[in-house]
């Protein structure tokens, strides 16, 4: 049976996420951006969460951990890399560990790039991701602690995941992240039509995620390095991967 998710609203556009598996009652926080909401939503589902999976420092993404232990008595997971920035964690992961919810398989794929120990979270049998600010809907997360090489192989990593994987991010960034896309890729005619969605969905102030692999892998800028449109606009024909996804990024730091 597949796991069940119920993502809602933090701070000011960061998503938080409940992960429950019915079989076992188990439920996952995806990260801890703000109390209030997680606590809402546990109320409003019901569901008892016994863990939280962290997948990097920031503080928009750990600032309700140590009360919801507290308050819990929860688990806190998160990377080996990064254990000495994320408050009450009590075990680590790395690349190709596997998390158990209830009976639930949950691999985890080391993404550093916009930190240096980043990790995602993927449910092969539910066919879901958690990317938080590695993988956006059409776009990346900033790149502050690593390179940009470092970053596309994590991209790399996520768009290998099956095409049908259903996506959860760590911010509410797509419309930006769509007219953005539109400068570096005007003619892809799936991305102009992914974006008059997302124009629709904001204005009235719907959430754009979940996505999919397959639909990132069509419209998404940073998974579109190889694209030779992309690679026309930019003049880049000849350039490596790393060179055209870096530039993208450099364009994006500066849109």
């Amino acid at each position: 049976m597949p796991v069940e998710i119920e993502q809602f609203m933090c701070r000011t556009d960061n998503f938080g996420v409940l992960v429950h598996d019915p079989e076992s009652g188990q439920t996952a926080i995806i990260d801890a951006p703000e109390e209030a909401p997680i606590l809402a939503a546990i109320k409003r589902t019901g569901w008892t969460p016994t863990m939280i999976l962290t997948t990097h420092h920031h503080g928009d993404h750990v600032e309700a951990n140590l009360a919801l232990k507290e308050r819990f008595k929860l688990t806190i997971v998160g990377p080996e890399a990064e254990k000495a920035k994320i408050p009450g964690i009590d075990e680590t992961v790395r690349q190709g560990s596997v998390i158990r919810l209830g009976e639930e398989r949950i691999d985890v794929i080391e993404t550093p790039g916009h930190t240096a120990g980043h990790v995602s979270y993927h449910l092969p049998a539910s066919k879901v991701a958690f990317t938080a600010d590695t993988l956006f809907a059409l776009g990346c997360g900033r790149i502050f602690e690593c390179k940009p090489p470092v970053m596309h192989d994590s991209l790399k990593k996520l768009a290998a995941l099956p095409a049908e994987t259903v996506v959860y991010c760590g911010h509410e960034y797509t419309l930006a992240n769509a007219r953005f896309a539109l400068t570096v890729d005007p003619t892809n005619s799936a991305l102009k039509e992914r974006a008059v969605r997302i124009e629709a969905l904001r204005a009235d102030n719907k959430p754009t995620l979940p996505t999919t692999i397959g639909e990132e892998l069509s419209t998404n800028p940073f998974l579109r390095w190889h694209d030779p449109a992309i690679r026309r606009h930019l003049g880049m024909e000849r350039a490596s991967d790393v060179e055209v996804f870096a530039e993208i990024r450099k364009r994006k730091d500066h849109f």
